[in-house]
């Protein structure tokens, strides 16, 4: 049986915005989604904590984040829609979104509303507190996606 803590260091990391309302309330979704049993582990940090800052190394600028990012245990990072992107064949259902996601027009759409919504998120959802800021990083949240 594989040890706890191998399986943690070969997760994934979602790195979200703790303080947008938009993407608190969309961890929360992701946190409650049915995964594959053969999906890659995600935790989920926010962008304000030293463990988002610590992974993303010279892609870290202080303030707001632009996207959100996944950072692989390998150390690639993906941003914004991508992240997302990656995360879908984990999910159930998701290999059937990811398919939708490669026809031509419906990709580059994508892209064009998740640079809308994240370029307006605040004024149109508003924020947060800082959210997860007692949380223990090196924990899985329960139900996290193997996205």
């Amino acid at each position: 049986m594989a040890d706890p803590s191998d399986r943690a260091s070969q997760a994934c990391l979602l790195i979200y915005d703790g303080q947008c309302r938009l993407c608190v309330t969309a961890k929360k979704g992701l946190e409650g989604l049915e995964t594959h049993a053969d999906a890659t582990p995600v935790r989920m940090v926010p962008y304000q904590s030293d463990e988002a800052k610590q992974a993303l190394g010279a892609s870290y600028r202080p303030g707001r984040p632009n996207a959100a990012f996944l950072v692989r245990p390998n150390g690639e990072i993906a941003r914004g829609l991508d992240a997302f992107l990656a995360l879908l064949p984990g999910l159930k259902g998701g290999r059937v979104l990811s398919v939708l996601l490669s026809l031509p027009l419906v990709k580059p759409f994508g892209y064009l509303l998740y640079w809308f919504v994240a370029r307006y998120r605040y004024s149109v959802f508003g924020t947060v507190p800082l959210a997860g800021a007692s949380e223990n990083p090196r924990t899985p949240s329960r139900g996290t996606p193997h996205k």
